[in-house]
């Protein structure tokens, strides 16, 4: 989870984008209490706070996966 309050955080986020370049995902999840609290009540944030920053970021990220997934199926254009 990313924390943009910390030098560290940022630099580590910056230095995976360096190196991995686009193999990494554009969307962070965000360190939140609402996320923390969900499994202890035995819930995933969906179900436990759909409009917190958290499960919003998830759901950002499921729909960059799935965009990402459909890109990588799209059939080279054929030479002809």
């Amino acid at each position: 989870m990313y924390d943009d309050r910390t030098n560290l955080t940022r630099q580590v986020a910056d230095d995976l984008r360096e190196f991995f370049r686009d193999e990494v995902f554009r969307t962070v999840i965000p360190r939140s209490i609402r996320l923390a609290e969900a499994p202890s009540h035995g819930k995933p944030i969906l179900t436990y706070d759909v409009r917190s920053r958290g499960a919003e970021s998830y759901i950002k990220l499921a729909k960059e996966i799935l965009s990402h997934d459909q890109a990588a199926r799209k059939p080279a254009p054929s030479a002809g």
